[in-house]
């Protein structure tokens, strides 16, 4: 069934905004209604739930109303919080008893507190409930690194106009893969591009710093919202959202302290920072184990996406411990921690589903350094040593052991975070350690960001790079291309799992049709 584009109203934002003439965006007039300019969200969707998120300009009460026609002939209605600032006017409505392999219309309204007949004009959206049949098929979208580098919102360019291609695929959902925002990355009027044009920016005020405060947490997402693309997509595709490091700091980890040398942070806590980060992140995304408002809460969890999909979302920033040269012989914490480790163990062997998505928002055997301190570290898995797993290794290679002997059908893993694409194939016969099963590996990114050349490639699982497109110079911009997203298609009859990896525009650069039913491949 065809989606409904949503109209964006084109008007000029007033106060910390500069904007150039003719982008869409919020319109923020105070009227005597509340309004949801920013736009509706919908995620975490199952057989029959699914979350709503809206933002609001002033105190109101969230009433979201359901059908299954775009006409709304006959509606369910939802009475969803009360949202002030507490949580910077977000809030979150969970929608239950929804009918399986459906699409669902939805409106939301914002009603007055002190007066339930002023409400809001409906703000519309629409998703597809997880079906209960195989026959039905599944078809999503994946990609990460929004807005990073300075290169943000550029009306010239046609702002994120990325999210428009991947909406003309009608996917049922969208896994963001981290970098959600980049509260690291100050975005600057203009930015010089190589043949001496100028990049042009949306700008605000949260966005003129790195953030440190709550408010320039939430700014940063309230930042992308400004985009039209962004929320018409949002309001036609359901997400399943991760983090990673950008969110909070570049590369950064538990208990890590800034260098008082960095003279952009007041804040040295990366802890206090990370607190700050993972509460408006839980306010600007419907995540149902992160509760809006709240300092708690976990990103990881699995999203049962019907007979032929588990998606399995990890979080490989929260519990990892420090960043090191990684050649440590002994690592029981490594990149997701002990529970984390344990918990997807458990959940992948219980999964009954034909295909498991390991989403990580990080990639295995791709060497990312990090200098931040210094020092030369590694920032996500694989330390550069081709040999016998040490570091952040030896817990991959533990779930990869586990996955083998457990004889665990149909994983793959997809991620971002390197701000190009690839599809690496790893194999026991080219490997250092060999006690596991083939498996790909696929990324994808950025969206809006820098793109950066590949980084090499650590021996130690034994992967081949069977594709890769990237720029051979650092920071791209998107005006360069090399921005992309990848596409998962399960056929309903077959169950064969179609990995495509697409550019901006949609054009298809690398195709991959996987099996099912294998233990690896």
């Amino acid at each position: 069934m065809a989606h409904r584009l949503l109209p964006g109203r084109r008007s000029l934002l007033k106060g910390s905004l500069a904007v150039s003439a003719g982008l869409a965006l919020p319109a923020f007039t105070r009227s005597g209604r509340p309004s949801a300019e920013w736009g509706v969200q919908a995620g975490d969707v199952t057989r029959d739930s699914a979350l709503v998120w809206v933002r609001s300009d002033r105190p109101a009460r969230m009433i979201v109303e359901t059908s299954a026609t775009e006409s709304f002939r006959d509606v369910r209605r939802v009475r969803g919080p009360l949202i002030g600032p507490g949580t910077d006017f977000t809030g979150t409505a969970r929608l239950r008893g929804l009918p399986s392999g459906e699409q669902v219309h939805y409106r939301v309204l914002l009603a007055d507190p002190d007066d339930p007949r002023r409400t809001s004009a409906p703000v519309a959206g629409t998703f597809r409930t997880v079906p209960d049949r195989r026959r039905d098929g599944v078809r999503f979208v994946w990609s990460g690194d929004l807005a990073g580098q300075g290169w943000g919102i550029n009306p010239a360019f046609g702002g994120y106009r990325i999210f428009d291609a991947m909406a003309r695929l009608d996917p049922d959902f969208f896994l963001f893969s981290g970098d959600t925002v980049y509260a690291d990355g100050p975005v600057a009027a203009t930015a010089e591009l190589p043949d001496g044009s100028l990049w042009r920016n949306v700008t605000t005020e949260e966005k003129s710093k790195v953030a440190e405060t709550l408010a320039e947490f939430r700014g940063n997402f309230r930042y992308n919202l400004l985009d039209e693309n962004l929320r018409r997509f949002n309001a036609r595709v359901p997400s399943i959202v991760q983090w990673d490091d950008h969110e909070v700091r570049n590369n950064w980890y538990p208990g890590q302290r800034i260098a008082d040398t960095d003279t952009r942070y007041t804040e040295k806590s990366v802890d206090v920072l990370a607190a700050r980060a993972r509460r408006a992140f839980g306010e600007y995304f419907p995540v149902p184990t992160l509760r809006p408002g709240a300092r708690e809460g976990r990103v990881h969890r699995v999203l049962r996406q019907g007979p032929l999909l588990d998606v399995f979302v990890l979080d490989m920033r929260t519990y990892r411990n420090a960043n090191s040269p990684g050649d440590q012989t002994v690592d029981p914490q490594g990149i997701l921690g002990r529970e984390q480790l344990e918990w997807l163990k458990r959940e992948l062997a219980r999964s009954r589903a034909v295909w498991k998505v390991i989403a990580a928002d990080m990639p295995v055997g791709l060497v990312v350094p990090d200098t931040t301190e210094g020092r030369p570290h590694v920032e996500a898995v694989a330390q550069g040593d081709p040999g016998a797993p040490l570091g952040r290794e030896l817990q991959i290679a533990e779930l990869l052991r586990f996955v083998k002997h457990r004889r665990i059908t149909g994983t793959v893993w997809l991620t971002a975070d390197v701000h190009h694409t690839s599809a690496q194939h790893y194999r026991p016969e080219r490997a250092a350690f060999g006690d596991f099963e083939p498996f790909w590996e696929f990324v994808s990114g950025p969206l809006n960001a820098g793109a950066f050349p590949a980084t090499a490639l650590d021996g130690t699982f034994g992967p081949e790079r069977v594709f890769v497109k990237a720029p051979d110079t650092a920071n791209v911009s998107p005006a360069g291309g090399y921005q992309f997203f990848g596409e998962v298609d399960i056929d309903g009859d077959s169950g064969e799992l179609t990995v495509r990896l697409r550019e901006m525009d949609g054009t298809v650069l690398f195709r991959k049709t996987l099996q099912p039913g294998l233990v690896g491949q």
